[in-house]
């Protein structure tokens, strides 16, 4: 049972002995829904320095925003039920007069909640403030009687709640006589449109009233906010009532027998947020965080970016400089994937942790699993985040544009035709213009380039849901979309031996298209996609490229047998050609003898592979409801053949929930979870190892969901995963000795811990959260005969605090405060020079492997929006300040070649952003 937020409008039937009909206004029903590049020593260093040298470039940059279009601000973030067709009265039902109200001379009016479900009958009634007299229990005995036409609901029936007034008007006398026949008088026509001011949305199902008597003319606007109100020449004052909208009132003069055309621009009670209470959306894993646009665009230190917000929840750990890689419960971050309305996408974020690839426009709601996901994600042992993409606005144009020093993006929605929409977004950064004007010059006459550059783009076509005659309903919709990084790093003179010549280069593109046929209590959906994938390395005159092709599809069904019983299933298969090549230096002691002394200057090894891989999976799931417990089995096979090797995997799961009360939810789940090697790591010795198999890891939760209020909850989770037959770099061949192999299914790791999250949700005032997470992460492997270790990420301690409050008056404000405890380091055990002849270089004596910590993180966020609401456009202009009070946190620490001096490497110093 879905609830619903109050409604303010007051549509009417009058009872006064005539019987005329009006209609009454409808509020819908809301659905709530190539491996790492393992680099040498010197390209991460590398990179380590680019990513330095920008965060302190970067730093000096102010920003100025410009955010239109309002839906942000007004909507909560999720995608709002577009009502596609109001229910119309068929059967009206006069409410007799109580004699005790006659007796008394008493007249009122009866406000009830109507529920109308998808046949029209008025399945519920109840008065929403009572009145006495016996006006109530009249009103009810009569509107339960009432018959509508079925309501549409983004083109699909469904059952809707409205707020209906009953007005009692006193009969006149029995018997009293005519003067004689009534005359027909000529009428005026009001004919206008219902605009939100700042946005320029449509208003919906809004009552404009001539007066306000009881039995003043009224009409109510349709889903396209028109409305035509016919009432007696003259002078009429106008009264627009309106969900979430202030009142509206206007003087019009109206002649006889005429039409005026008219626009009113109504003001959104809430510039900053919308109350919506929703009902729970059918939820079967233990953990599922959803977060809405709204909530997104306003965290502090986010710099509106909605996908960041991610690294804010409990169970993902802390990367250095917050560059975006997503570390969940102690996996590493390619062992979690991303998916955008359902397709996998190789890259979260631009380059150096840079804004998302998806404009946030585009975005409806995140929804992030930390573990224990369901059956229909697969190919990963650690998280998924699932961004889901909102419609175009199928009423009018819409647009926004946001330009500052970093980039540019422009947004546009628009209809191209009856129920067809299109959204388009791009965006193109130019930072690579204002960057060479910050670094400084190198010592000896060097000089410095760091030239960074992205663009990105989604363009999207949605068709409007269309009912047919076998009471199926049928819609479509393609995507297209796309992003592009290139950093290139050259530095020349300054004493040095020879240049330094850095590039990367990540490209993907996507093309996806979707069918949903929905008939009855069954559902399908098919998604076929397109995609090319580049990435590219260059150092010096070594260098990397791969080219991916995939074409791909995933076919999912739905069938709710009972309100007990449903049944999830499904199939998705990719297909994927691999290009690789490469120019690099010839491996020692496997291309050619190593010796002592100076390195040697070995021929350039020039490769040029082609590799294709296939894997196809099914999955099968399915909700069985004992008495209060909700039982969900799911299965998940795949068949996978990768480099001429065939490889398979089966991975059961299984999810418990069982309701304590009302407001108490006990939840549990265990399962499997397989990731296949990926083509390019499965090459022949030397360049990879044919024998690799799928990296596995047991994952198991437990937890309880505590709802405090309709608007504050409580989760607390505990977790245990185990991860094993994972892929380490450098192997032993089987049965150890000297010789490694570049990969091997020899790691073992392990996570457990504690996660917590006390939220409250957006409201009119306010949204925030509290995330807490106590874990251990460790590795080990398996052949080493060693103990366990902290995982390079782990993180014993993480907290976050973030909170967000509306002035009013257009202004918000917002903090967040974050503390993570340190990441582990191996410490260095000797204060002394230590020469390697042979290898003609120093070496530093290290203590047990990431046996000592960095010193925590700590770190406050603040901003502060100011919203200004124009007729047709809105503006906002933030500030957004990171690390208040420029506490120094370290990321890394680098020693000199010696080992003799260390150097502690800051993150991100104080960084307003306006």
């Amino acid at each position: 049972m879905f609830k619903l937020i109050d409604n303010p409008f007051k549509p009417s039937h009058r009872s006064d002995g005539c019987g005329c009909p009006e209609t009454s206004t409808v509020r819908p029903f809301k659905d709530c829904r190539l491996r790492d590049l393992r680099l040498h020593a010197s390209v991460v260093t590398s990179l380590l320095r680019i990513g330095i040298a920008l965060t302190y470039g970067l730093a000096w940059f102010p920003t100025y925003a410009y955010e239109g279009g309002r839906r942000e601000q007004v909507d909560g973030g999720i995608h709002q039920p577009q009502l596609t067709k109001a229910p119309a009265l068929l059967k009206f039902v006069e409410a007799e007069f109580p004699k005790e109200a006659l007796e008394a001379g008493a007249a009122d009016s009866v406000t009830l909640t109507v529920t109308i479900d998808i046949t029209g009958t008025v399945s519920d009634a109840r008065v929403k403030t009572p009145t006495g007299h016996g006006f109530d229990a009249a009103a009810l005995k009569a509107v339960r009687q009432f018959v509508f036409s079925p309501a549409e609901v983004d083109g699909l029936p469904a059952s809707i709640q409205i707020e209906y007034v009953y007005h009692f008007v006193k009969k006149a006398p029995s018997d009293a006589v005519a003067a004689g026949p009534p005359t027909a008088s000529p009428l005026a026509h009001l004919r206008g449109r219902l605009v939100a001011r700042g946005s320029r949305n449509r208003v919906p199902a809004a009552t404009v009233r001539c007066g306000n008597q009881p039995d003043a003319p009224e009409a109510v606007s349709n889903e396209k906010g028109q409305f035509d109100l016919k009432t007696s020449p003259g002078l009429c004052a106008v009264h627009v009532t309106a969900n979430n909208f202030e009142p509206f009132s206007a003087l019009e003069t109206l002649a006889s027998d005429e039409t005026l055309e008219i626009v009113y621009y109504l003001l959104p009670k809430s510039i900053g947020f919308e109350t919506v209470v929703r009902g729970d959306k059918d939820k079967k894993e233990v953990v599922r965080r959803t977060l809405t646009r709204q909530e997104l665009q306003k965290v502090p230190g986010s710099f509106g970016d909605p996908l960041r917000v991610l690294q804010d929840l409990p169970g993902v750990a802390r990367s250095p400089f917050d560059i975006g890689q997503l570390v969940i419960r102690g996996a590493e971050p390619y062992q979690s994937l991303t998916f955008l309305d359902g397709i996998e996408i190789p890259l979260v974020y631009h380059f150096l942790g840079g804004p998302s690839v998806v404009n946030s426009e585009f975005l409806d709601h995140i929804d992030f699993y930390p573990g224990g996901f369901g059956a229909h994600y697969g190919r990963a042992i650690g998280g998924v985040v699932d961004v889901t993409t909102r419609k175009a606005k199928p009423d009018t144009w819409h647009g926004s544009a946001k330009v500052d020093f970093i980039d540019a993006s422009l947004f546009l929605q628009a209809p191209l035709s009856e129920g067809v929409s299109v959204a388009a977004a791009v965006r193109r950064s130019y930072i690579d213009a204002f960057i060479p004007l910050f670094l400084p010059k190198a010592s000896g006459g060097g000089t410095l380039q760091i030239l960074p550059r992205y663009w990105d783009y989604q363009v999207k076509l949605d068709g409007a849901p269309k009912l047919d005659s076998s009471g199926a309903t049928q819609s479509y919709g393609v995507m297209a979309f796309g992003s592009d990084d290139v950093l290139t790093v050259v530095a020349t003179g300054g004493g040095r031996n020879r240049d330094v010549n850095l590039g990367t280069h990540t490209l993907f593109h996507r093309v996806k298209a979707d069918w949903t046929y929905r008939k009855g209590n069954f559902s399908s959906v098919f998604t076929p996609y397109l995609g090319y994938d580049l990435n590219s390395l260059t150092l010096g005159t070594s260098f990397f490229n791969a080219d991916t092709y995939t074409l791909a599809a995933r076919q999912d069904f739905a069938l709710e047998i009972s309100r007990r019983w449903k049944i999830r299933a499904g199939a998705d298969i990719f297909f994927q050609h691999n290009l690789g090549h490469a120019q690099f230096p010839a491996q020692a002691d496997v291309q050619y003898p190593s010796f002592p002394g100076a390195s040697p200057q070995a021929e350039p090894v020039k490769v040029d592979i082609p590799v294709n891989s296939f894997d196809g999976a099914a999955y099968l799931e399915s909700d069985f409801q004992v008495g209060k417990l909700t039982v969900t089995p799911g299965l998940r096979g795949s068949y996978a053949r990768i480099a001429g090797q065939d490889r398979g995997a089966a991975d059961p799961r299984l999810w418990l929930r069982y309701p304590l009360s009302p407001r108490t939810v006990v939840k549990g789940s265990l399962g499997l979870y397989t990731q296949p090697p990926a083509a390019l790591d499965m090459l022949p010795v030397p360049y990879g190892y044919p024998a690799l198999i799928h990296e596995k890891a047991f994952q198991s939760s437990l937890g309880v969901e505590q709802k405090i209020s309709d608007v504050v909850h409580f989760d607390v989770t505990g977790f245990f995963n185990r991860r094993y037959d994972n892929i380490i770099s450098p192997g032993l061949y089987p049965g150890g000795g000297a010789p490694r192999n570049l990969y091997a299914n020899i790691g073992l790791g392990r996570s457990y811990g504690v996660e917590v999250l006390l939220k409250h949700e957006v409201t009119k005032r306010f949204f925030g959260w509290l995330a807490y997470t106590l874990s251990r992460s460790e590795t080990r492997a398996s052949n080493s005969g060693q103990p366990y270790t902290p995982f390079r990420y782990d993180e014993t301690y993480i907290l976050a605090v973030i909170g967000s409050y509306r002035i009013g008056g257009g202004w918000e404000i917002g903090a967040r405060f974050r503390y993570v405890t340190g990441r582990p380091v191996t410490p260095l055990t000797h204060p002394f020079d230590r020469y390697d002849a042979d290898s003609n270089n120093f070496s530093g004596s290290y203590g047990p492997d990431n046996s000592s910590r960095l010193k925590a993180f700590e770190q406050l966020d603040l901003r502060l929006d100011k919203s200004f609401l124009f007729q047709s456009v809105t503006l906002n202009i933030y500030l957004d300040v990171q690390n208040v009070y420029n506490r120094q946190n370290v990321e890394f620490t680098l020693h000199d070649y010696r080992y003799r001096q260390s150097t502690s490497i800051p993150g991100i110093p104080f960084l307003p952003n306006l």
